[in-house]
């Protein structure tokens, strides 16, 4: 088990998350860290989930595991990566659980790098309710920089922990799918999954697909 820190995100049921970072225990590119993962099914496609001692540092979603792994190479270049299969069987479970509820509580030690802004946004990220969506322009305003969507969208991308960061709650002007790392696919799927888990309906179901084959 990864002990809890004083880096971490926690959710309560359906309620907004908090996240909280002071230092990543690794430096640029993974330097320094060796770097554990594991990939689990979930409804919306394979999901990798890599910690090291301290927390979880990355998790992405995609159809293909060859994908992941290469995307995780990629933003941990520096670290020493290796199969955790054993040592993360119970954080894949729970990380899996929560992501399928969007009425489940969880608690994670995480462990990231993050500039001030980076923090801000994301922080707005996890402030979004379930199955709720907000603009980047909006999410500019709220981090105090009203003429910063652009650079929010790069903080968006940059997320390193797709889903638990809900950076697909993030949408463009309108309500638009758009700028999602992981393909606007993914972004409806766990949108929908959202409102429908909350019993929002189906008109919000109906509205994803309109903008998504608009």
């Amino acid at each position: 088990m990864i002990p809890q820190g004083e880096n971490y995100l926690a959710y309560a049921d359906a309620s907004c998350g908090k996240l909280e970072v002071i230092t990543a225990s690794y430096g640029p590119g993974g330097r320094g860290a060796r770097v554990a993962h594991t990939i689990a099914s979930s409804p919306f496609g394979l999901i990798l989930i890599a910690a090291t001692s301290s927390g979880v540092c990355w998790l992405g979603i995609h159809d293909s595991a060859a994908y992941l792994e290469a995307e995780l190479q990629r933003d941990f270049s520096r670290a020493a990566i290796v199969h955790g299969d054993d040592e993360l069987r119970e954080l894949a479970i729970d990380v899996v659980a929560f992501i399928c509820s969007a009425k489940a509580s969880l608690r994670l030690p995480v462990d990231i790098r993050a500039t001030p802004f980076q923090l801000a946004v994301w922080r707005e990220l996890c402030a979004i309710p379930p199955g709720a969506t907000r603009s980047y322009g909006e999410i500019a305003g709220r981090v105090g920089r009203p003429r910063a969507a652009r650079a929010v969208g790069h903080a968006n991308g940059s997320n390193p922990l797709a889903i638990l960061i809900p950076c697909h709650r993030a949408v463009g002007a309108g309500g638009r799918l758009t700028g999602y790392r992981w393909g606007c696919e993914y972004k409806r799927r766990l949108l929908e999954h959202e409102r429908f888990a909350l019993g929002t309906g189906n008109q919000q179901a109906l509205n994803l697909r309109n903008s998504r084959d608009a």
